[in-house]
């Protein structure tokens, strides 16, 4: 008798960017140099101060179980940065440590919302919201965006997508680097709680900004679950740790879950995190960096053929409309991986009806490669 596969493992897609990242890693095996623009992550490693409070945890401490919700001195830091960046007095017990903000998503998902419940965003986005949605046996709903709207979700679209149980924004945006205002979030937050909707902020490239600071929902309603991670701004994504903050009827709910499915967030990880907001000149090094990047990238890229760009406000991400160059992204990727050993992100991974004539370019590596991947890409004979 064969075995069987569970339906929610058959209907989650795979993340399209992971096979350009093995197609380029198996180039580079072969002795190939890759110019990386498809993986967002940043090249840096975690900052100073949290490997030296890493490497202090690892002498002095024996690295065991901590509380589910996460150590009290992180809880605290988290709370006091709240207070520090957007004047939001938050209580820690509002808040609750994860294993990236992957694990804060699920258990989001989890205490929030009910199997058959639907869940709204912006398509394009970032593709683990529907797919851990739809493995949850929950019904994700695309709100079709366009880029006069920054690709971000309308009060009207919100109104327009009938009965729902929650709605995630995602601010700044992947992959569009777009950003909601405070003004936007209200009227979003408002709308959701006239509705009776879970609002659901991804708040994880908080940081990474060009020109205005994110706009947290926890400045405009107590109702949402915010979701951050130390992946994207603190440069640590390989340590897995991340955070919500949550209503306090949901607390006690998402600590039964965690301590069942997950135990606890690494120890050594919660260490380093607390050293790593004090890191704060070196982490805007990183932004200053990202936001030559961009400007090298918006400046050059169209003297390759991809003069349709959302100017990203946040994030490291350039989302390119290439309709009048393909209408098979994930081919046309492939391609200018194994012709100009440029590795990109097709749109099809963030939207499944109009990603086929999009892409994605990642310019969290080094200005170098920024300046490389635009010469080869305008070398390219296409």
């Amino acid at each position: 008798m064969t075995k069987g596969i569970s339906k929610r493992a058959e209907i989650v897609p795979p993340f399209i960017v992971m096979d350009v990242v093995r197609a380029a890693n198996e180039m580079e095996a072969r002795g190939e140099r890759v110019i990386h623009c498809e993986v967002g992550q940043p090249s840096t490693p975690a900052p100073k101060g949290a490997l030296e409070a890493a490497h202090a945890a690892l002498a002095r401490d024996r690295i065991g179980y901590v509380e589910a919700l996460g150590m009290p001195p992180l809880r605290e830091r988290i709370a006091r940065h709240y207070a520090e960046w957007y004047g939001v007095a938050l209580d820690p017990q509002r808040i609750i440590v994860t294993t990236g903000s992957s694990a804060g998503f699920l258990m989001a998902f989890l205490a929030a919302f009910d199997a058959g419940a639907r869940v709204a965003m912006a398509a394009p986005g970032y593709p683990p919201y529907r797919n851990i949605l739809a493995a949850l046996g929950l019904v994700p709903v695309d709100i079709v965006t366009t880029e006069a709207e920054r690709y971000q979700p309308t009060v009207p679209e919100l109104a327009a997508a009938g009965d729902l149980a929650g709605l995630i924004v995602a601010s700044p945006s992947n992959p569009t680097g777009t950003m909601v205002s405070r003004a936007e979030m209200a009227a979003l937050a408002a709308a959701c709680r006239e509705r009776g909707v879970r609002l659901v902020s991804d708040e994880i490239y908080h940081g990474l900004t060009f020109e205005d600071r994110g706009v947290s929902a926890l400045e405009v309603t107590d109702d949402a679950i915010v979701i951050n991670s130390f992946s994207k701004y603190f440069s640590m994504t390989g340590w897995r740790i991340g955070w919500m903050v949550v209503p306090p009827e949901l607390v006690r709910p998402i600590e039964r879950l965690t301590q069942n499915l997950l135990i606890s967030t690494p120890t050594l990880s919660q260490f380093a995190a607390v050293a790593a907001f004090d890191c704060t000149e070196e982490l805007q090094a990183h932004i200053r960096r990202y936001r030559a990047n961009r400007d090298l990238l918006l400046a050059g890229l169209p003297r390759a053929g991809f003069d349709h760009l959302t100017r990203p406000t946040g994030a490291f991400y350039l989302y390119a409309d290439v309709a009048h160059l393909t209408n098979d992204s994930v081919a046309f990727c492939q391609r200018m991986l194994r012709e100009a050993g440029v590795a990109a992100t097709p749109g099809v991974d963030f939207d499944p009806q109009r990603g086929q004539r999009t892409l994605r370019f990642s310019f969290a590596g080094s200005t170098e490669d920024m300046e490389e991947a635009v010469r080869r890409l305008v070398n390219w004979k296409r």
